[in-house]
């Protein structure tokens, strides 16, 4: 990736990407077909859809180890605007080289599932699919019997990962929460009064684009070429937030908020203290205030919102290392994985 990466620093003088410019890639690695992709990574991956309970049309997609069976099985839950086909897709890969089996959806109104694009009227809906989901691919296979299943959200994810504990507390052996949406951070919020306006409104207009923010992956993505990258996502969602949407996670994350203490599963939170999306200080407070006996904080100076694709690949790997570290520690070495 950094060959490409090199390949795309055109940039203005504002530090804004210069797209006019640039070829568009088919991947976020480049222009290798995608299982020929897989098979130099030593993994093997496939995509579907899935009908939820409710009628919808979710995308979907499996990344497994290719030379044994799965050591922890990981069911991960992308964020606002974002989806699991693009940059989303470099911690699954890496996992599964690990010997996890990952599974991912894309959610109501973001990337290829059906929806109105980023139109989320009612999260909890959106759990109630996230969990239908994830335990259909526990009963899909023999060689995932007994074994340990993992939560992994980022952002806005992170929040709904919560909110699947909460729905099914014994249902996951533990939780990766990245830069976890527990609460929106004070400088990306609408100020007073405009959260009371939008409300108001959107009880008759909720699917209304108008939401006044900037594009949140300027300021979630730290190295200037990765925001080309990342910038490039066909499936990236682009326009205004909605009115329903932001009235939505305004509502669940006070509710997330005020249930820290109700959290009970083993969990892993890494947040970077220069984060201005989410707040580091509530995965603070998660951390503080859970009830789980098994629970560590990682707290990242300097590093922003995207830890696992928007920061220096250095970065990056200390941020992997340390996921890998906590999920080696919960899990049973079987087959070829790593220790």
């Amino acid at each position: 990736m950094k060959e490409e990466e090199s390949l795309l620093s055109t940039q203005t003088q504002s530090g804004q990407p210069e797209t006019q410019t640039q070829t568009q890639l088919l991947h976020y690695w480049g222009n290798t077909p995608e299982q020929e992709y897989y098979n130099l990574q030593g993994i093997k991956a496939s995509k579907s859809f899935y009908t939820s309970p409710r009628g919808l049309k979710l995308f979907t997609r499996q990344w497994l180890p290719l030379l044994s069976p799965p050591r922890g099985l990981i069911f991960m839950v992308h964020g606002y605007g974002n989806d699991i086909s693009w940059t989303f897709q470099a911690t699954p890969i890496f996992l599964a080289q690990q010997g996890f089996a990952c599974f991912a959806l894309d959610l109501e109104g973001h990337g290829q599932s059906h929806g109105l694009r980023a139109f989320v009227p009612d999260v909890h809906l959106v759990v109630q699919d996230c969990l239908a989901f994830f335990t259909l691919v526990k009963q899909q296979e023999p060689q995932f019997l007994n074994v340990p299943c993992f939560l992994y959200g980022e952002s806005m994810g992170g929040a709904i990962c919560l909110l699947i504990h909460f729905a099914e507390p014994e249902a996951f052996q533990g939780a990766i929460l990245v830069a976890p949406m527990c609460k929106i951070s004070d400088k990306v919020k609408p100020r007073w009064p405009i959260p009371q306006i939008l409300t108001f409104v959107a009880r008759f207009f909720p699917s209304l684009a108008i939401v006044p923010t900037a594009d949140l992956m300027y300021k979630s993505v730290k190295v200037e070429e990765k925001k080309i990258i990342a910038n490039m996502n066909p499936m990236r969602y682009r326009g205004k937030p909605r009115l329903g949407t932001v009235v939505e996670l305004l509502k669940v994350t006070e509710y997330v908020s005020q249930r820290l203490g109700d959290v009970s599963l083993p969990f892993i939170v890494l947040h970077g203290s220069a984060d201005v999306v989410t707040d580091p200080n509530v995965s603070r407070a998660l951390y503080e205030e859970a009830k789980s006996e098994d629970k560590t904080i990682k707290i990242y100076e300097g590093m922003m919102h995207s830890l696992l694709f928007g920061e220096t690949d250095q970065n990056v790997d200390i941020v992997r290392a340390d996921i890998l570290s906590w999920l080696n520690h919960r899990c049973h070495a079987r087959g070829g994985g790593a220790e």
